[in-house]
């Protein structure tokens, strides 16, 4: 999917309950179909951005062409990784959902500014996932991470809480991008300046997880 999709694809509904597990597909195929779109999008644009088409005796820049390109690719690939797995989560469905919305507009209305407001929207909705757990004294990102990162629930809530706030601080950064910069700033920043931050995040959070992890005997009590 989208660089967005790294920060929380299995966050949202399933949240509040077990769902069943989709199968098993080999993890470079998945992260193809995952991040594939968002790679297209970026050469798309670096070949089409001094472009211009007119259709229907309307002009589109580039920038609107690789937009088309892109949303059509994510529901391509979203529908090939549903076909293969059997289920999405409902984050990468609300995802799906924003570049369908977002992307759209921009398209239908020859206006890039709501395609470039779809990853501050995405990163909004994730914190208040989020949020909304951590107001019930639940955390959220644990549900669907403890699997990978096993932590103690003081843990969690630091992690969760942590995680809340830089969601926050992604969506000022893109806001303050797109509309500060050129759009070869912003398609760069959205190609690898978010998937490098929430990398980032998580190597910063060593000392947390060793300072909380769980060991083999704890897991296992």
């Amino acid at each position: 999917m989208a660089d967005e999709d790294i920060a929380g694809g299995r966050l949202g509904a399933e949240a509040e309950g077990a769902t069943p597990k989709g199968r098993k597909i080999n993890p470079w195929l998945k992260a193809g179909l995952e991040f594939g779109p968002v790679l297209a999008f970026f050469v798309a644009f670096g070949r089409l951005k001094d472009t211009h088409v007119t259709i229907a005796g309307t002009d589109y820049g580039g920038f609107i062409v690789a937009t088309a390109g892109f949303v059509a690719l994510m529901i391509l690939t979203t529908g090939i990784l549903w076909k293969l797995t059997g289920r999405l989560s409902p984050m990468q469905i609300a995802t799906l959902v924003l570049v369908v919305v977002f992307g759209g507009l921009s398209v239908w209305l020859n206006d890039e500014r709501f395609f470039k407001m779809k990853p501050t929207m995405i990163y909004v909705l994730f914190a208040a996932i989020l949020g909304w757990g951590l107001m019930r004294g639940r955390s959220y990102l644990a549900l669907v991470m403890e699997e990978v990162m096993p932590l103690t629930q003081e843990g969690w809530m630091i992690l969760t809480k942590r995680l809340a706030l830089f969601f926050l601080a992604l969506a000022v950064a893109n806001e303050v991008v797109w509309r500060t910069m050129s759009d070869e700033a912003w398609v760069s920043f959205k190609t690898f300046g978010l998937t490098l931050a929430m990398f980032a995040f998580f190597i910063a959070q060593n000392g947390l997880m060793k300072a909380h992890g769980l060991s083999k005997d704890d897991e296992d009590k």
